[in-house]
């Protein structure tokens, strides 16, 4: 590699380096990363600026907007009673239906957001049930964490690979003939479901009486439940047609969260919501800040091209194996994004994926197994996915303790080698193999 690619490697590794080990905030670090590149000329500050798709956070914003109002409407709460209901007094059982319920609900919201949802409602359930908070809250964090890439809007890396491939709402259920991430991800997480149940809930005391329990969730005012429920809805709607309608996925979900706030002002006191600025205040401006500086950090190495000279080594190993390449590239995402903040592994490799289709390497395998991986793989500790380090916290602060290295991995590790195992054999059989060669 000639010398400008080398600075570009090496300015992007300080920053995920100086990301992943806390040293200074993330986001700082990853906007100072940005400004070196500028400064230093591996990329123009117009460069810089092109690189981040806006488009994307553009759909991050509004899907917060709208997931905020959601988090406020009851329905959560409502849900967790029912799940209690539906659990008949079976506490494994409830904690498993809790855990699948976040990661229904995160294939619409935000993964924090949605731990930020259950964890006040599951709390009370599991005091009740008398079960430990942590592995209740570490299990509704590794839902959360899971099923986000299942659809386009729960998380970022599907909207990136939106961004990079140009994969649209229907391709992450139905693709090429046969099914892709959601169908895929819903077999993986119920059978992880099946076997924490196994592994850690099994045989907990069934409590008989359910009533006696004094837990009852109602949802304060319907009217506005019902209007967020609803726009919530059309928003999905509207982006799972974005082909149709011929406007960009930004474009619909910023208009679904300023036509759903707009509605709520002229209701006014009969659903007294949040303002509008007190919508945009609860925003995490720092997590948007760090994802435009990742496009634009990623966007330094396409620009010096270190991308195509990372394809053009791995293109060998691709075209004499397509199982083999597959599979190496699954089992080393895996341990690599337990360790490191997978968003900005993902899109990297993402581009690399892409330059390996224009080299003649069929993309479209490696792209879902990398997506999947990289999801899965960041369950294994707090520094692969930050959610996770939210859930332990609330966790901490339930219990008045510190959850222990050994106590975490006694729950992620297992977690993550049954989903990931079982992802790589659907992966491999459904997409891999009808291609390999």
């Amino acid at each position: 590699m000639e010398f400008a690619q080398w600075l570009a490697v090496a300015i992007f590794a300080v920053t995920i380096l100086a990301v992943i080990s806390n040293v200074i905030d993330g986001t700082l670090a990853a906007l100072l990363g940005v400004a070196v590149m500028v400064v230093l000329g591996v990329m123009t500050e117009t460069d810089a600026f092109g690189y981040v798709d806006w488009n994307v956070m553009a759909i991050l914003v509004g899907i917060w907007i709208i997931a905020g109002y959601f988090g406020k409407s009851g329905v959560p709460s409502w849900l967790s009673v029912q799940a209690l209901r539906l659990s008949g007094g079976r506490p494994g059982l409830l904690v498993v239906i809790l855990t699948f319920l976040a990661g229904v609900i995160s294939m619409f919201v935000d993964n924090v957001v949605t731990i930020l949802m259950m964890a006040p409602v599951a709390l009370p359930l599991a005091r009740a049930m008398k079960l430990p908070a942590a592995p209740v809250i570490l299990m509704i964090g590794f839902g959360a964490n899971f099923m986000g890439t299942a659809l386009l809007i729960g998380d970022l890396p599907p909207q990136m690979l939106h961004s990079v491939a140009g994969a649209e709402f229907f391709d992450f259920i139905w693709q090429f003939g046969r099914p892709s991430s959601f169908p895929i991800l819903m077999v993986t997480f119920l059978v992880t479901l099946a076997a924490m149940y196994a592994y850690g809930f099994r045989g907990r005391q069934r409590v008989a009486d359910i009533g006696a329990l004094g837990i009852d969730a109602r949802i304060p005012n319907p009217l506005f439940a019902t209007v967020v429920v609803v726009w919530f809805i059309g928003t999905v709607i509207a982006m799972s047609l974005r082909e149709h309608l011929g406007v960009k996925l930004g474009f619909i979900a910023m208009t679904g969260a300023v036509t759903l706030v707009l509605v709520l002002t002229l209701l006014g006191e009969r659903v007294k919501a949040a303002t509008f600025e007190e919508s945009m205040q609860e925003l995490d401006w720092r997590a948007i800040f760090f994802y435009i500086a990742l496009f634009a950090l990623v966007g330094g190495l396409e620009k010096s091209h270190v991308l195509d000279v990372l394809a053009e080594a791995l293109k060998p190993l691709f075209a004499e194996s397509y199982a083999l390449g597959a599979t190496v590239l699954y089992w080393v995402t895996v341990p690599i994004v337990g360790l490191v903040e997978h968003d900005a592994y993902i899109l990297t490799f993402l581009y690399t994926i892409r330059d390996l289709g224009k080299a003649g390497i069929e993309p479209w395998p490696l792209y879902w197994m990398l997506l999947w991986s990289g999801t899965l793989g960041s369950n294994l500790t707090v520094a692969g996915a930050p959610a996770l380090y939210v859930a332990m916290t609330l966790a901490e602060k339930e219990e008045g303790r510190k959850v222990s290295l050994r106590e975490f991995l006694a729950w992620s590790v297992p977690f993550t080698v049954v989903c990931a195992g079982v992802c790589y054999v659907l992966g491999m059989l459904i997409w891999v193999l009808p291609y390999a060669k």
